[in-house]
């Protein structure tokens, strides 16, 4: 059994951006400027702020993060958003979700110009992606893309399953996987209506779960060699630990990495490289800046 280190991919591919953005400044370049959103106080998205300021550090970028309140007005939002797309010293910029319930998440992501949507969800980016044009690719997916190739995974006419139909990984996820230049593979989307679920997933050689449910793959549903991709990462109350909880995944670890090639932990496995596919995806802004896609 592989284990799939995303922390140590991460911090490498980290490094190799920041020795990109030297040889940009030191050519006389701008310094990429990535700008972060964040409504409200909830936890996950301050730790997930957080960590992308950190990652701006690291990769020689400028960062910049502005905040408001929960009762900030929906007007108010898309006053920002108009204010980061004119803003010519920003390349790329992130409105953290979920946002309050008083405002339309959709109106607030279509409102953000395309090319500085580093999440990757305008649907002129989410079209673009569908038919094999540049675009920003959504960091969750692009991670794990960027997580198969580096490990050398074979994903040419396999049979992929996904488990999850969200806008943010299954959709795209699959899109991803059955293109000629990523996944190449034979693609299979299951989700919460799907009948025969465990049967798809054992005839799988790659299973990429991004469900929300924890340990919810077992052996059972695994085929010997397989290589599972855990998306999921669900906080469970954990007594002995100082945060009172822990992350769990979607796929049941310990039974089922003794019969995988790959595995992902959780974490360490596809959540550091979803921040940095966010950088590359900034870094990619900030040198397409002049032109037309």
């Amino acid at each position: 059994m592989g284990l799939i280190d995303g922390k140590a991919t991460a911090a490498q591919i980290k490094a190799e951006i920041a020795e990109e953005v030297k040889e940009i400044m030191a050519r006389g370049g701008k310094q990429p400027h990535l700008a972060a959103v964040l409504v409200g106080h909830d936890g996950g998205s301050e730790t997930y702020v957080k960590n992308k300021v950190l990652a701006c550090e690291a990769c020689g970028f400028k960062s910049t993060l502005i905040r408001y309140e929960d009762d900030v007005t929906e007007e108010e939002l898309l006053d920002c958003v108009s204010r980061l797309n004119r803003d010519d010293d920003v390349d790329g910029f992130i409105v953290q979700l979920p946002l309050p319930k008083h405002i339309d998440e959709q109106k607030i992501i279509e409102a953000i110009d395309y090319r500085k949507d580093v999440d990757g969800f305008h649907p002129i980016n989410v079209g673009r992606m569908a038919i094999g044009l540049p675009c920003f690719i959504s960091a969750t997916p692009l991670g794990i893309i960027t997580l198969l190739k580096r490990y050398g995974i074979e994903t040419s006419g396999k049979k992929c399953v996904i488990l999850g139909r969200s806008n943010i990984v299954g959709k795209p996820m699959a899109q991803l996987m059955m293109q000629k230049q990523y996944g190449d593979a034979t693609v299979t989307v299951c989700h919460s209506r799907s009948k025969t679920l465990k049967e798809e997933c054992r005839a799988a050689d790659i299973i990429i779960a991004a469900i929300g449910s924890p340990e919810f793959v077992t052996a059972d549903m695994v085929k010997e060699g397989a290589v599972i991709i855990d998306v999921g990462t669900t906080r469970v109350p954990d007594a002995t630990r100082k945060s009172g909880f822990r992350l769990c995944g979607d796929v049941k670890f310990d039974e089922v990495a003794p019969k995988c090639s790959f595995i992902t932990p959780v974490p360490g496995g596809v959540g550091p490289m979803t921040i940095c596919s966010l950088m590359k995806n900034t870094l990619l802004a900030a040198q397409m800046r002049n032109d037309k896609w």
